[in-house]
């Protein structure tokens, strides 16, 4: 019964927190399936590396730390907050390679998604190992629901938006803003792990993740306002050109765009999707070069001639 209430215990807070962060991101919403994927490989694929890896590492630092609680202390305290910030962040650049993953944003969604998924499965761990009893489960469920993996989420989540950040600049300050992630990423896994690692600072922990927590939430919302302003922004042009109806560019980059009436309902979605993709696509075109800059160009040209058609009807408009 602890095994199966434990995985329930697992599964259901970090399932619900990454649907609140992929709907929370509405105007260009990321493939749940990718998301999915980034999710799995926290749960299971950074999982399965970060146990090798911190078996190693702290094997070999058990040549030098011969006291066992110092040695506990030290795989905490910096050994897992490496391993693990690593092994989480390498998915996240096969997933940059992405079309889709191009700003903040979308580092926060994937980022996220992987930290929730490695902390379900780390929570499952804990639960099942040290709910010694029923109220010893019921206070580690709690703890570990609402801080420890959202903590993982917080963490990779930060290394995510720096790479978001990254994407588009040049090879310089690719690696500057990717390391820089790392490391804030690891300087948070670590502060929250060293907190419970002493009996008096503990509180000082809880109050460091619920700082953590509010940042994260303020970055993010900063950074959907910044998605409206980009549809704005890229759609005034088109509006200029005769391509997007002057009256759509407040409902298209507001939540006005989801009201049923402004639009046939027939196309309402698609006109939607089709006007947003447009938008970032104008962005990603103005960021990139060599054969990138080539698809981009030929990807705007098709979406603008698409809506056209799609507008077209009288009906629509």
């Amino acid at each position: 019964m602890l095994i199966i209430f434990s995985v329930f215990a697992a599964i259901i807070p970090m399932s619900i927190y990454l649907v609140l962060i992929w709907k929370f991101d509405r105007y260009d919403r990321e493939p749940f399936k990718l998301v999915l994927i980034n999710y799995f490989w926290g749960a299971f694929g950074a999982i399965v590396l970060a146990v090798i890896g911190s078996f190693i590492l702290t094997a070999i630092a058990s040549f030098f730390i011969k006291d066992d609680i110092q040695l506990s202390r030290f795989g905490a305290i910096v050994v897992a907050p490496i391993i693990e910030e690593i092994t989480k962040g390498l998915f996240l650049l096969i997933t940059l390679s992405s079309k889709k993953f191009d700003n903040i944003t979308d580092g926060i969604v994937y980022g996220g998604a992987i930290g929730l998924g490695f902390g379900m499965t780390e929570n499952f761990l804990y639960f099942v190992s040290y709910g010694e009893s029923i109220p010893n489960w019921i206070a580690l469920v709690i703890v570990r629901s609402l801080f420890s993996g959202v903590m993982h989420c917080v963490s990779t989540a930060t290394l995510g938006s720096f790479l978001g950040l990254a994407k588009f600049k040049s090879m310089g300050k690719k690696i500057f803003y990717a390391f820089t992630g790392l490391i804030i990423a690891m300087l948070i896994h670590s502060i929250w792990n060293s907190s419970l690692s002493y009996d008096n600072t503990a509180p000082i922990g809880f109050i460091f993740m619920i700082l953590s927590i509010i940042i994260f939430i303020s970055t993010y919302a900063v950074s959907i306002k910044g998605e409206r302003k980009i549809i704005f922004n890229e759609l005034k042009e088109e509006s200029e050109n005769g391509i997007i109806p002057e009256s759509h560019l407040v409902i298209l980059s507001s939540t006005q765009r989801e009201r049923k009436g402004w639009l046939d309902e027939k196309t309402r979605k698609t006109y939607i999707k089709a006007a947003t993709t447009l938008a970032f696509r104008k962005v990603q075109l103005k960021n990139s070069n060599g054969a990138s800059k080539v698809y981009y160009e030929m990807d705007v040209d098709n979406y603008r001639s698409f809506i056209g058609k799609l507008l077209s009807n009288k009906n629509n408009v």
